[in-house]
């Protein structure tokens, strides 16, 4: 059985970093949120040490660590502008890192935190769930089996509607979050990276606080993509049912179905970390690069645009 700590415990993703301790067999010995609405910890480790303020964590830790109690994994769920500090704290109190997607903001933050964790010793670890879905593996298998000589052509459309509290919060904020390009949508990158090989070329074609679209090519693929947290992006068919998320991957005309399953693969992500086979710096070193870029490329109105972007 090993020990974690949990920063973010109040926060959207937590119950499922929750669940996969419990479900691993492993125990959570202490959490940290500023915000104490985390009644959900009574549903997995009700007798966790729980604590509002960083330094009373960090000295909990030193603490409990001084006293023999060895902690084995920091798992954060904390704001994506948080995640390199936190990343750091589990890094020198001696335990490896778990941390929710995007692993940092910005290419020179992985660079600095591979030198942290060649010093430490310790392992940095992402998630990255779409590498473990079973559709996109299938996906994987399917394009190397395939040896295509030219390039596939995929239309990527994922709309998650949010209310007003979206901008109120951190994550209405492009400096903390990254924009929605990186806060909903680098799990996508990462997976057509895997898939299709290096980015050859990163158009934006629209980027607004509540939606972006571009094109990516890659090795193997040419990708128009757009991503919104607006209801009125949804396309009509799914209104009228009343559906407020719509998750398309078009590739050469053929619909890749991978909506089931796709929140449930915490756990499995753990139990690749806890065999030394999770998601290192390197996995995600190409989606921290891509978001960077459409975050900072200009915007360009030509070329080939996502059927959605008008």
């Amino acid at each position: 059985m090993k020990n974690f700590a949990l920063i973010g415990a109040a926060g959207y993703i937590a119950p499922r970093h929750l669940r996969a301790i419990k479900e691993t067999s492993n125990n959570l010995i202490a959490a940290l949120d500023k915000f104490d609405s985390v009644g959900v910890m009574d549903s997995y480790f009700p007798k966790a040490d729980f604590f509002v303020e960083f330094e009373r964590f960090d000295r909990h830790i030193e603490k409990i660590k001084r006293n023999g109690t060895h902690l084995d994994y920091v798992s954060i769920c904390t704001p994506n502008y948080l995640h390199d500090a936190h990343i750091r704290m589990a890094l020198r109190s001696g335990s490896d890192a778990i941390c929710e997607k995007p692993l940092v903001l910005n290419p020179w933050n992985v660079d600095a935190l591979s030198e942290i964790e060649k010093e430490s010793g310790q392992k940095i670890n992402t998630i990255l769930q779409l590498r473990l879905h079973p559709s996109i593996i299938a996906l994987k298998q399917k394009v190397e089996r395939e040896n295509k000589k030219g390039k596939y052509d995929i239309d990527l459309t994922y709309i998650t509607s949010r209310g007003n509290w979206y901008d109120v919060s951190w994550k209405g904020d492009a400096s903390k979050s990254g924009g929605i390009a990186t806060n909903i949508g680098i799990h996508f990158y990462d997976m057509l990276s895997w898939i299709f090989g290096d980015v050859q070329e990163n158009v934006v074609h629209l980027r607004d606080k509540d939606k972006s679209a571009g094109y990516l090519e890659f090795e193997k693929a040419r990708v128009r993509w757009f991503l919104s947290i607006d209801e009125n992006s949804l396309p009509q068919n799914i209104k009228e049912i009343g559906q407020r998320t719509y998750r398309s991957i078009l590739i050469d005309n053929e619909e890749i179905e991978f909506s089931a399953g796709f929140t449930d693969l915490h756990t499995v992500s753990y139990q690749g970390i806890l065999k030394g086979e999770g998601f290192g710096l390197k996995d995600a070193k190409k989606s921290v690069d891509i978001v960077h870029q459409i975050r900072n490329n200009e915007i360009i109105q030509k070329g080939g645009k996502h059927p959605f972007c008008s």
